[in-house]
Protein backbone atom coordinates (compact mmCIF):
# COMPACT_ATOMS: atom_id res chain seq x y z
CA UNK A 1 0.00 0.00 0.00
CA UNK A 2 1.25 3.22 -1.10
CA UNK A 3 0.99 6.68 -2.90
CA UNK A 4 2.42 6.99 -6.28
CA UNK A 5 3.32 9.92 -8.10
CA UNK A 6 4.07 9.20 -11.81
CA UNK A 7 5.28 11.42 -14.39
CA UNK A 8 4.08 14.37 -12.43
CA UNK A 9 4.51 17.63 -14.82
CA UNK A 10 3.29 21.43 -13.34
CA UNK A 11 4.06 24.30 -15.35
CA UNK A 12 2.89 28.08 -14.37
CA UNK A 13 2.47 30.76 -17.01
CA UNK A 14 4.54 29.00 -18.99
CA UNK A 15 7.55 27.59 -16.79
CA UNK A 16 8.26 24.52 -15.83
CA UNK A 17 8.05 23.80 -12.29
CA UNK A 18 7.95 19.77 -12.55
CA UNK A 19 9.45 17.80 -15.30
CA UNK A 20 8.14 14.44 -15.36
CA UNK A 21 8.55 13.52 -11.60
CA UNK A 22 7.60 10.45 -10.16
CA UNK A 23 7.96 9.20 -6.48
CA UNK A 24 6.55 6.66 -3.93
CA UNK A 25 5.39 6.97 -0.27
CA UNK A 26 5.21 3.37 0.81
CA UNK A 27 3.42 2.98 4.26
CA UNK A 28 5.44 2.26 7.39
CA UNK A 29 8.26 4.42 5.99
CA UNK A 30 9.57 7.73 6.01
CA UNK A 31 10.60 8.85 2.59
CA UNK A 32 12.61 11.94 2.62
CA UNK A 33 12.19 14.89 0.17
CA UNK A 34 15.89 16.89 -0.93
CA UNK A 35 17.19 19.00 -2.99
CA UNK A 36 18.47 22.56 -3.04
CA UNK A 37 16.56 25.82 -2.94
CA UNK A 38 13.99 26.14 -6.15
CA UNK A 39 14.33 22.43 -6.72
CA UNK A 40 9.95 21.21 -7.26
CA UNK A 41 10.29 20.37 -3.75
CA UNK A 42 7.07 21.84 -2.48
CA UNK A 43 5.09 21.56 -5.81
CA UNK A 44 5.29 18.45 -5.52
CA UNK A 45 4.53 17.59 -2.27
CA UNK A 46 1.36 19.92 -2.86
CA UNK A 47 1.11 18.60 -5.58
CA UNK A 48 0.30 14.89 -3.93
CA UNK A 49 -1.86 17.26 -1.37
CA UNK A 50 -3.99 18.42 -4.54
CA UNK A 51 -3.46 22.13 -3.52
CA UNK A 52 -1.34 22.54 -7.00
CA UNK A 53 -3.42 21.57 -10.08
CA UNK A 54 -1.01 18.96 -12.58
CA UNK A 55 -0.41 19.77 -16.16
CA UNK A 56 0.07 15.80 -16.89
CA UNK A 57 0.74 12.72 -15.13
CA UNK A 58 -1.35 10.75 -12.58
CA UNK A 59 -1.43 10.36 -8.82
CA UNK A 60 -2.86 7.32 -6.66
CA UNK A 61 -3.76 6.13 -3.87
CA UNK A 62 -3.64 2.69 -3.07
CA UNK A 63 -4.62 2.08 -6.81
CA UNK A 64 -7.36 4.85 -6.31
CA UNK A 65 -7.04 8.31 -8.48
CA UNK A 66 -6.53 10.86 -6.10
CA UNK A 67 -8.36 13.32 -8.61
CA UNK A 68 -11.36 10.80 -7.94
CA UNK A 69 -11.56 11.34 -3.85
CA UNK A 70 -13.38 14.57 -2.56
CA UNK A 71 -11.42 16.97 -0.40
CA UNK A 72 -12.23 15.21 2.80
CA UNK A 73 -12.11 11.43 1.99
CA UNK A 74 -8.61 13.22 0.69
CA UNK A 75 -7.95 14.66 4.31
CA UNK A 76 -9.17 11.45 5.98
CA UNK A 77 -5.92 9.68 3.57
CA UNK A 78 -3.41 12.35 3.68
CA UNK A 79 -2.76 14.87 6.25
CA UNK A 80 -0.62 17.86 5.81
CA UNK A 81 1.81 20.00 8.12
CA UNK A 82 2.51 23.00 6.37
CA UNK A 83 6.16 24.46 5.82
CA UNK A 84 6.48 27.26 8.81
CA UNK A 85 3.58 26.10 11.11
CA UNK A 86 1.80 29.15 10.01
CA UNK A 87 -1.47 30.27 13.09
CA UNK A 88 -3.13 33.10 12.41
CA UNK A 89 -6.13 32.48 15.04
CA UNK A 90 -6.03 33.11 18.70
CA UNK A 91 -6.74 29.85 19.90
CA UNK A 92 -5.95 27.43 22.52
CA UNK A 93 -3.74 24.35 21.79
CA UNK A 94 -6.37 21.83 22.62
CA UNK A 95 -8.89 23.54 20.19
CA UNK A 96 -6.51 24.35 17.48
CA UNK A 97 -5.54 20.21 17.47
CA UNK A 98 -9.09 19.34 18.19
CA UNK A 99 -9.38 21.20 14.28
CA UNK A 100 -7.35 17.88 13.02
CA UNK A 101 -10.36 15.91 13.53
CA UNK A 102 -12.80 18.00 11.26
CA UNK A 103 -12.47 15.66 7.70
CA UNK A 104 -13.85 13.02 10.43
CA UNK A 105 -17.57 14.90 11.47
CA UNK A 106 -20.29 16.02 10.28
CA UNK A 107 -21.25 19.96 9.90
CA UNK A 108 -22.15 21.51 13.21
CA UNK A 109 -21.55 17.71 14.85
CA UNK A 110 -19.36 18.22 18.17
CA UNK A 111 -16.59 16.02 19.17
CA UNK A 112 -17.27 12.89 20.71
CA UNK A 113 -15.38 10.89 23.89
CA UNK A 114 -13.53 8.98 21.01
CA UNK A 115 -12.37 12.09 19.28
CA UNK A 116 -11.19 13.55 22.86
CA UNK A 117 -9.08 10.28 23.23
CA UNK A 118 -7.35 10.55 20.11
CA UNK A 119 -6.55 14.33 19.98
CA UNK A 120 -5.11 13.43 23.86
CA UNK A 121 -3.05 10.31 22.56
CA UNK A 122 -1.47 12.32 20.01
CA UNK A 123 -0.77 15.59 22.41
CA UNK A 124 0.93 12.82 24.82
CA UNK A 125 2.96 11.35 21.50
CA UNK A 126 4.23 14.83 20.47
CA UNK A 127 4.64 16.13 23.92
CA UNK A 128 2.35 19.07 23.68
CA UNK A 129 -0.29 18.24 26.83
CA UNK A 130 1.46 20.94 29.01
CA UNK A 131 0.68 23.25 26.85
CA UNK A 132 -3.41 22.95 26.25
CA UNK A 133 -4.35 25.68 27.89
CA UNK A 134 -2.28 27.90 26.16
CA UNK A 135 -3.23 30.64 23.68
CA UNK A 136 -1.51 29.15 19.85
CA UNK A 137 0.04 32.48 19.29
CA UNK A 138 2.16 32.57 22.75
CA UNK A 139 4.13 29.42 21.71
CA UNK A 140 7.80 28.88 20.91
CA UNK A 141 8.47 28.26 17.42
CA UNK A 142 9.84 24.50 18.27
CA UNK A 143 6.30 24.26 20.53
CA UNK A 144 4.11 25.26 17.80
CA UNK A 145 5.75 22.74 15.25
CA UNK A 146 5.04 19.88 17.58
CA UNK A 147 1.09 21.29 18.38
CA UNK A 148 1.01 21.61 14.04
CA UNK A 149 1.98 18.11 14.26
CA UNK A 150 -0.35 16.64 16.89
CA UNK A 151 -3.56 18.66 14.69
CA UNK A 152 -2.33 16.25 11.72
CA UNK A 153 -1.81 13.47 13.58
CA UNK A 154 -5.78 13.74 14.85
CA UNK A 155 -7.01 12.76 11.30
CA UNK A 156 -5.91 9.41 12.23
CA UNK A 157 -4.77 9.46 8.22
CA UNK A 158 -2.28 6.79 6.63
CA UNK A 159 0.04 9.32 5.16
CA UNK A 160 1.32 12.43 6.24
CA UNK A 161 3.59 15.03 4.10
CA UNK A 162 4.85 17.41 5.94
CA UNK A 163 7.45 20.55 4.05
CA UNK A 164 10.10 21.27 6.43
CA UNK A 165 8.47 20.83 9.36
CA UNK A 166 12.15 21.78 11.52
CA UNK A 167 13.27 24.84 9.26
CA UNK A 168 14.23 27.35 12.10
CA UNK A 169 14.11 25.18 15.02
CA UNK A 170 16.62 25.10 17.51
CA UNK A 171 18.38 21.22 17.64
CA UNK A 172 16.61 20.16 20.14
CA UNK A 173 13.02 20.91 18.80
CA UNK A 174 14.49 19.40 15.35
CA UNK A 175 15.29 16.13 16.50
CA UNK A 176 12.20 15.95 18.74
CA UNK A 177 10.36 16.82 15.56
CA UNK A 178 11.51 14.05 13.62
CA UNK A 179 11.47 11.61 16.43
CA UNK A 180 7.82 12.32 16.18
CA UNK A 181 7.99 11.21 12.51
CA UNK A 182 9.75 8.62 12.43
CA UNK A 183 7.91 7.04 15.48
CA UNK A 184 4.42 7.70 13.36
CA UNK A 185 6.69 5.73 10.18
CA UNK A 186 7.10 2.62 12.67
CA UNK A 187 3.89 2.91 13.63
CA UNK A 188 2.89 1.75 10.25
CA UNK A 189 2.22 5.34 8.67
CA UNK A 190 3.65 6.99 5.21
CA UNK A 191 5.36 9.66 6.11
CA UNK A 192 7.00 12.33 3.44
CA UNK A 193 9.31 14.99 4.50
CA UNK A 194 10.69 17.86 2.98
CA UNK A 195 14.53 18.19 4.57
CA UNK A 196 17.19 20.66 3.92
CA UNK A 197 19.31 18.81 6.39
CA UNK A 198 21.22 16.20 4.82
CA UNK A 199 22.28 14.64 8.41
CA UNK A 200 18.98 14.53 9.43
CA UNK A 201 17.85 12.95 6.46
CA UNK A 202 20.88 10.24 6.40
CA UNK A 203 20.22 9.15 9.51
CA UNK A 204 16.19 9.48 10.01
CA UNK A 205 14.80 8.61 6.85
CA UNK A 206 14.30 4.96 5.49
CA UNK A 207 14.34 5.97 1.78
CA UNK A 208 15.38 9.37 -0.22
CA UNK A 209 13.76 11.31 -3.31
CA UNK A 210 16.66 14.09 -4.92
CA UNK A 211 15.16 16.40 -6.72
CA UNK A 212 16.87 19.21 -9.09
CA UNK A 213 15.94 21.38 -11.42
CA UNK A 214 12.12 19.78 -11.43
CA UNK A 215 13.70 16.65 -11.92
CA UNK A 216 14.28 13.29 -9.65
CA UNK A 217 18.04 12.95 -9.90
CA UNK A 218 18.09 9.97 -7.81
CA UNK A 219 16.22 7.68 -5.05
CA UNK A 220 16.41 5.09 -3.22
CA UNK A 221 18.26 4.19 0.21
CA UNK A 222 20.52 7.85 2.26
CA UNK A 223 23.69 5.72 1.35
CA UNK A 224 22.42 5.77 -2.41
CA UNK A 225 21.47 8.79 -2.95
CA UNK A 226 23.87 10.92 -0.87
CA UNK A 227 26.77 10.06 -3.02
CA UNK A 228 29.71 12.23 -3.54
CA UNK A 229 28.82 12.72 -7.60
CA UNK A 230 24.80 13.07 -6.42
CA UNK A 231 25.74 15.96 -4.06
CA UNK A 232 28.52 17.74 -6.47
CA UNK A 233 25.82 17.48 -9.27
CA UNK A 234 23.06 19.03 -7.18
CA UNK A 235 23.90 21.19 -4.29
CA UNK A 236 27.20 22.18 -5.51
CA UNK A 237 28.85 20.67 -2.08
CA UNK A 238 31.44 18.42 -0.55
CA UNK A 239 30.19 16.70 2.41
CA UNK A 240 32.18 15.39 5.62
CA UNK A 241 31.73 11.33 6.96
CA UNK A 242 32.63 10.03 9.99
CA UNK A 243 31.59 6.64 11.97
CA UNK A 244 30.79 7.09 15.61
CA UNK A 245 29.82 4.55 17.95
CA UNK A 246 28.73 1.99 15.14
CA UNK A 247 26.79 5.03 13.29
CA UNK A 248 27.42 7.04 9.83
CA UNK A 249 27.16 10.56 9.37
CA UNK A 250 27.47 12.72 7.10
CA UNK A 251 28.14 16.73 6.78
CA UNK A 252 28.36 19.42 4.61
CA UNK A 253 31.49 19.89 4.34
CA UNK A 254 32.38 22.96 2.07
CA UNK A 255 31.54 24.08 -1.93
CA UNK A 256 32.92 22.13 -4.58
CA UNK A 257 33.45 24.65 -7.42
CA UNK A 258 31.36 22.22 -9.69
CA UNK A 259 32.38 23.85 -13.63
CA UNK A 260 28.45 23.62 -13.74
CA UNK A 261 27.91 25.27 -10.65
CA UNK A 262 25.24 28.23 -11.35
CA UNK A 263 22.09 29.62 -9.89
CA UNK A 264 19.00 26.65 -10.11
CA UNK A 265 15.90 27.73 -11.87
CA UNK A 266 13.43 28.71 -9.13
CA UNK A 267 11.00 26.20 -8.79
CA UNK A 268 7.74 27.16 -6.16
Amino acid sequence: MMIKAHNINVSIKGHVILDNASLSIPKGKMTGLIGPNGAGKSTLLRSIMGFVDITSGIIKLDDIELSNLSIKDRAKKISYAAQGAPVHWPLDVNHIIALGRIPHLDPWQKISDLDREIIRDAMIKTDTLHLADRLTTSLSGGEKACVMLARAMVSQADYLCADEPIASLDPYHQLQVMNILQNLAKEGHGVLIILHDLGLAKRYCDELVLMHQGKICATGTPNDVLTEENLDKTYHIKISRWHENGDHFIAPWKTSGHPDHKRPDHKI
